[in-house]
């Protein structure tokens, strides 16, 4: 959803993203128009989690090489290089909601956790942070990636890095395609120091089902390959239709902002009095005092306030004692630095509502 779109949407209140990542999504234009977006960053936690133990099993049994080799007649029946997950060390790159559920899986099979986040996370279970990303390479059986979409994950895992995992270590990314330099991988599976590695994501990812997948590492037997289904189960499915949907309902009904990924959090109640103004706007000072001086020059008493604020953005959530007119409207919406104005009835939204223009 471009900044085009957007604005051939004029009354178009709020986007719900039914999966976790927004990078389709314009946020700064959907910001700007005061459209609040919505996704799902908690319903596919475990589903991720649990691929990542699937793979981490294989991976540590040599399973890619020998089930490549049955394909093609091959009997790899032997013992040389396969060993449990008891024991062995999982690092975490990036310990976040997908990454904290991991460690404690982990955990709960046998193994040893450490990770690394540039920010500091409290850890769960016996996980155990480390300086530095080389420190966690150097001790990791099995490197996991968990890292946002951002331009410092670029080529996170690069042939530098690749150097520097522990011999024999295997890698997992369920994370971004561009996390990890591809070229740089196939040149270090092609040796001996890495065991294999197992990949959901890719720099380049076909936009249909009909498109083919191209990749190097499709030549290569230490490698599983998977078509971006970590969080695809049928449970995610349904925890994700639920989650958005809910997040929707709340903010449409009431004004109740939720897990908004470009909006301020704004905790109210379900709407008892007569009218609630929902009124986003850049956070400067004198906003407020404007929009309460417009309601009380049109005969409104507010009888509750809930404002709050986050990156410039400000969003006041204000019961009133009498449902708002066209004129009252076209007032706030006049006020310099007001966003979107919207009015909600017990019967829901009026059809009176006001937006910004987006240069």
């Amino acid at each position: 959803m471009t900044r085009e779109v957007l604005l051939q949407a004029p009354a178009l209140r709020a986007v719900g993203a039914y999966c976790t990542g927004t990078n389709n999504i314009d946020l700064a234009a959907a910001s700007e128009l005061g459209i609040a977006v919505f996704n799902g960053p908690f319903s596919n936690t475990r589903s991720v989690a649990e691929l990542v133990i699937g793979h981490a099993i294989h991976l540590l049994r040599r399973v890619p090489e020998r089930h490549a080799a049955a394909r093609r007649g091959v009997w790899l029946k032997d013992a040389q290089g396969a060993n449990e997950v008891r024991g062995k060390t999982l690092g975490i790159v990036g310990y976040g909601k997908i990454g904290t559920q991991t460690g404690l899986l982990a955990e709960a099979i046998g193994m040893r956790v450490v990770y690394f986040d540039i920010e500091a996370r409290l850890p769960l279970g016996n996980a155990t942070p480390v300086a530095t990303l080389e420190d966690l390479l150097s001790e990791a059986d099995v490197v996991t990636l968990h890292v946002p979409q951002a331009e410092r994950s670029r080529n996170l895992i690069d042939a530098q890095r690749l150097t520097q995992m522990k011999d024999g270590a295997a890698l997992i990314n369920l994370a971004r395609g561009h996390a990890v330099d591809i070229d740089a991988l196939m040149q270090a599976l092609a040796g001996t120091r890495l065991r294999g590695a197992a990949l959901d994501v890719f720099p380049r990812e076909p936009a249909s089902r009909a498109d083919p997948f191209e990749s190097p590492l499709r030549d290569s037997d230490k490698v599983i390959l998977t078509p971006h289904v970590g969080g695809s189960t049928m449970e995610a499915q349904r925890n994700l239709g639920v989650e958005v949907s809910e997040k929707l309902r709340d903010y449409l009904a009431s004004g109740a902002i939720r897990g908004s990924v470009n909006l301020p959090e704004l905790s109210v109640g379900p709407l008892r009095s007569p009218a609630r103004l929902v009124h986003i706007h850049h956070d400067r000072p004198g906003v407020i005092a404007q929009v309460n001086a417009t309601l009380s020059a049109a005969g409104l008493n507010v009888s509750h306030l809930h404002l709050e604020t986050q990156g410039g953005m400000g969003v006041a959530a204000i019961d009133v004692s009498a449902a708002l007119d066209a004129a009252t409207l076209a007032s706030l919406q006049a006020i310099d630095g007001t966003v979107r104005v919207v009015a909600l009835t017990q019967s829901g939204a009026m059809p009176l509502t006001a937006q910004a223009s987006a240069a």
